[in-house]
Order: C-alpha cells, then sequence, then structure tokens
C-alpha cells in the first residue's frame, strides 16, 4: 500500500469519525429533550393527580352533605302533604286544595 491510499484511508476515517462524533451529538441532545419532556410529563400527571383527589373529596363531601339536604327536604314535604290533609273545619287551607 503506498502512502497515498493510506492518507486517503486515514482521511476518510477522519470524515467518518466526525459524521458519529456529530450524530451522537444530535442524538445527545435529543435525548436531553425527551428527558426533560419526561420530567414535564411527570409533573403534569402530578398536578392531574392532585386536582383528581380534590374532585374526588369535593364529591365525597357533596355526597355527605346530599343526606342532610334531603332529609330537610323530605321533612318539609311531609309537612306540606299533612298540611294539605288537614280538612278546612280543622284549620287546613281552603286555597292549599285547589
Amino acid at each position: 500500500m503506498e502512502f497515498y491510499e493510506l492518507q486517503h484511508i486515514v482521511e476518510s476515517n477522519s470524515r467518518a469519525i466526525q459524521a458519529l462524533t456529530d450524530r451522537i451529538a444530535e442524538v445527545t441532545h435529543d435525548v436531553e429533550g425527551l428527558i426533560e419532556v419526561g420530567h414535564l410529563a411527570q409533573e403534569e400527571r402530578a398536578e392531574l393527580r392532585r386536582a383528581t383527589l380534590g374532585i374526588a373529596n369535593l364529591l365525597s363531601s357533596l355526597d355527605s352533605d346530599r343526606p342532610t339536604i334531603l332529609r330537610k327536604l323530605n321533612s318539609i314535604e311531609n309537612k306540606i302533604d299533612q298540611l294539605l290533609e288537614v280538612p278546612p273545619q280543622f284549620g287546613g287551607s281552603d286555597y292549599l286544595l285547589a
């Protein structure tokens, strides 16, 4: 092998190594970007979890209040029914029966 051929091989290898180095730098940059996106996604999932728990707690507290509200509404309805059932001569109201 002559010097010219060796020089050509060395230059070719040098260009290939430089191209690989450039590509590795690009891939490294892409991986760093993906890692950052993964961290942001993880933070957003945590925020979504907190919001979901907050909504669940809110719904749970509404459900626990509902029986009290329903009991009061039923009590009012029962009192109105009792008033409607009392005949006018015993203190019931005529205009409620119409």
